[in-house]
């Protein structure tokens, strides 16, 4: 019989952050797959950029009244403090974070702003074929066009970000034991690796709930005000 007693775990990440960053996987890869399965799939694409532009949205003002590791100011810090995390890391000597560490941070702040570009700029968009962005009707068909152009030639960048991404999590899994997936699952990181100090005592889930619902109605009136687009003949 073992006598091994349960890790005992501290909550770090509340579940809006969790829920947000899970549902946002799923929708990036709904657009990328609607998008390469042709035209005809275009308002599964559409649906899905409506969920990006949500639900970063959202990540943004819970940056600023969210729980204590989701806020900007508590793991964001500035370009030399980050460039000397970078440089202890490449020495194996990075001092350890509860929350996201420098280059995290950065990196969050990429995604967010890359990923709320690619998404306002598809709801403008157009496929030079039949199918117009909900927000079409705002601009010309020369300015939908270049915001299309945008739109196209970002996606490459920010899966370049999201591989990036990726390779720090194996790297923070197979160097220094942690488990980021898991953490970012259960929203708990092991006792020994944060201090009690920081933990949080609540997810603040009415307040994410009303944030929510405040950015998904302004989306949707935007979309049912928009004017009607013109006829526009791309032959």
């Amino acid at each position: 019989m073992s006598n091994q007693q349960p890790v005992k775990e501290i909550r770090v990440w509340d579940l809006p952050v969790r829920v947000f960053h899970w549902t946002l996987v799923l929708a990036i890869i709904g657009a990328f797959i609607s998008n390469q399965a042709g035209i005809e799939y275009f308002t599964y694409h559409l649906w899905c950029g409506y969920t990006v532009v949500v639900l970063v949205s959202f990540r943004i003002l819970w940056g600023v009244v969210g729980t204590y590791h989701a806020r900007f100011w508590n793991f964001v810090r500035g370009p030399i403090h980050t460039m000397r995390y970078g440089m202890d890391a490449l020495r194996g000597k990075d001092a350890h974070y509860t929350g996201h560490n420098p280059l995290g941070a950065l990196m969050v702040l990429l995604l967010l702003t890359t990923l709320l570009v690619q998404g306002v700029t598809g709801l403008f968009g157009n496929d030079e074929i039949i199918n117009f962005g909900p927000l079409y009707g705002y601009i010309s068909n020369d300015l939908s066009l270049k915001l299309t152009s945008l739109h196209r030639n970002l996606f490459n960048w920010i899966m370049g970000a999201v591989a990036l991404h990726i390779l720090a999590v194996v790297a923070h899994r197979v160097y220094k034991k942690e488990n980021l997936v898991r953490a970012m699952f259960t929203g708990r990181k092991p006792a020994a690796q944060v201090s009690s100090a920081v933990e949080i005592r609540s997810s603040r889930i009415w307040l994410a709930l009303i944030l929510l619902a405040a950015v998904s109605g302004a989306l949707a009136w935007l979309v049912m005000h928009a004017p009607q687009p013109e006829a526009v003949s791309f032959l």
